[in-house]
């Protein structure tokens, strides 16, 4: 049983579940450090904010959620933090691929060689591999990096995940960028970021059209 386990221990395995834990436990280390430090950080300069967009781009991948990167930025740069944010977005997807480069992803692919079912419904979904990455991109409750990592262990062509990413992401950004924005305490903004009922409404709107936006572009590509 052991062995089986730790056979199925892949290199992508144990990506996939370190990006499903971390993001949980940095998510609240920022958000100490964010509080703690408020005043600090309202009197960053340029060029401080250019290295923290610079580092937040390669550890948006597995560490620190975009969305709450966006809240923060948003909340202390306004609407000009659109464009470091959009260089974190990509500096993620950018970064999980080349990292996919370095992981064992040949035996997930061999898996899947061995299971034809499997092989034939991924391959008929690539066929719409743009439309599956923008919705599932739109949904804010599914991890970044987690799909990230999916959709490039999976085979999609590069130029499709970064398109379809960025587009997914950028209503959900600018979203927490506008949060950010017109909160007054960050304490109330990061422990309860969707308090706005307009927020709120506008989460399940996205949650609901990536879900039958996905359910669609997937039945269509099984017929």
């Amino acid at each position: 049983m052991k062995s089986s386990i730790l056979k199925n221990l892949t290199g992508p395995a144990i990506a996939g579940i370190v990006m499903s834990v971390t993001p949980i436990v940095f998510t609240s280390l920022l958000t100490y450090y964010a509080i703690l430090h408020e005043a600090a950080i309202a009197n960053f300069t340029t060029w401080q904010w250019g290295v923290i967009t610079l580092v937040c781009a390669i550890t948006s991948a597995a560490l620190t959620p975009p969305t709450m990167l966006a809240l923060i930025f948003g909340y202390f740069l306004g609407w000009q933090a659109i464009l470091p944010l959009f260089t974190i977005n990509l500096g993620g997807i950018l970064f999980i691929n080349l990292l996919v480069r370095w992981l064992d992803h040949d035996r997930f692919l061999e898996f899947l060689r061995q299971n034809p079912k499997a092989q034939s419904v991924l391959d008929r979904i690539l066929n719409k591999e743009l439309e599956v990455i923008f919705f599932a991109k739109l949904s804010p409750i599914l991890p970044f990096g987690l799909t990230n990592l999916l959709f490039a262990l999976s085979g999609a062509r590069l130029k499709n995940i970064v398109l379809g990413g960025l587009l997914g992401m950028m209503p959900r950004t600018l979203l927490a960028i506008w949060s950010g924005h017109e909160a007054r305490e960050i304490r109330t903004l990061l422990e309860n970021p969707n308090q706005s009922s307009w927020t709120q409404v506008i989460v399940v709107f996205l949650v609901i059209v990536s879900i039958a936006g996905l359910w669609q572009v997937i039945q269509r590509a099984l017929k």
